[in-house]
């Protein structure tokens, strides 16, 4: 199907040059939008797109379009180039909160213009295409956030996740989707930021283990991401971290308490749930 579609990239950071290269080793031709040239200029010179161009009317004949921009940007595209889509034409893209995001872009698009949520979970700390990897999809999850939409446009976000790799497709609500992802995401990058923004200790480099590097992987950050993701999600993150903090506190009194068995106890639970979020082998 998507082979015999127009098929437009908004953004050629590191998801949106991942995808171009993934579609483009599976051989289904896209097109890609980006105000930075060189980012078009190497895409095309590396035969990943087969047009680019920073010009938004680009998308005028596009059957598919898929944003890889950051939320306020996407949803500022969208209002300020929503004319340019043609009827029948399907929105999609990678943004990492939903709910905000799905109400403003659907309230912006014109009639006949199709949008269909969807999450590639293969982030990266590092951004732009120099970073692109389409390695990163394979057997990773992919969250498809269906709202009102056309069997069409489930099939299409379906192939587009199959064709890139992903090993777990499945479908949430919008509300899943923001609770999910304020614990499993934002709340352990809150988590990572926080831990080495609570002194400078970059003195005891030299003496760190796996558990203080695998720990803080995430810290290194977008910073001009995350705060967007942070805030558009604020409910749910802030019921999280209201939770971790609580939980932080009832162990700091048992340590005091000097209470072997409770942290016994406490770390048995821990243990017991950390196994289901083991990846499976083979």
């Amino acid at each position: 199907m998507l082979k015999n579609k127009k098929i437009t990239i908004l953004g050629l950071g590191v998801l949106g040059g991942s995808y171009a290269k993934g579609l483009h080793k599976a051989g289904v031709a896209v097109s890609a939008i980006d105000i930075d040239e060189d980012a078009l200029q190497t895409a095309l010179s590396n035969g990943w797109i087969t047009e680019g161009d920073t010009d938004p009317a680009m998308i005028k004949d596009s059957d598919i379009v898929i944003s890889c921009l950051y939320p306020h940007a996407f949803v500022k595209w969208i209002a300020e180039n929503k004319q340019y889509f043609k009827k029948g034409a399907l929105l999609t893209d990678v943004t990492g909160v939903k709910r905000a995001v799905m109400e403003r872009v659907n309230a912006a698009l014109p009639d006949g213009v199709e949008y269909i949520a969807c999450h590639p979970m293969a982030g990266r700390e590092s951004r732009g295409l120099a970073y692109a990897d389409e390695n990163c999809f394979t057997n990773a999850n992919f969250i498809i956030v269906p709202e009102h939409n056309s069997q069409y446009a489930l099939d299409t976000a379906y192939e587009i996740a199959h064709i890139l790799g992903f090993g777990n497709i499945v479908e949430l609500t919008p509300e899943e989707h923001d609770r999910m992802v304020g614990f499993l995401s934002q709340l352990t990058h809150v988590i990572a930021v926080s831990l080495m923004n609570v002194a400078d200790n970059t003195d005891l480099a030299d003496y760190t283990g796996d558990s203080f590097r695998d720990l803080t992987r995430i810290a290194n950050i977008n910073e001009l991401l995350w705060p967007e993701l942070f805030v558009l999600n604020k409910d749910y993150l802030m019921k999280e971290i209201d939770a971790f903090t609580e939980e932080m506190q009832v162990f700091k009194k048992l340590i005091a308490d000097e209470d072997y068995a409770a942290m016994q106890e406490k770390l048995r639970i821990s243990t017991r749930r950390r196994a289901y979020f083991n990846k499976k082998k083979g």
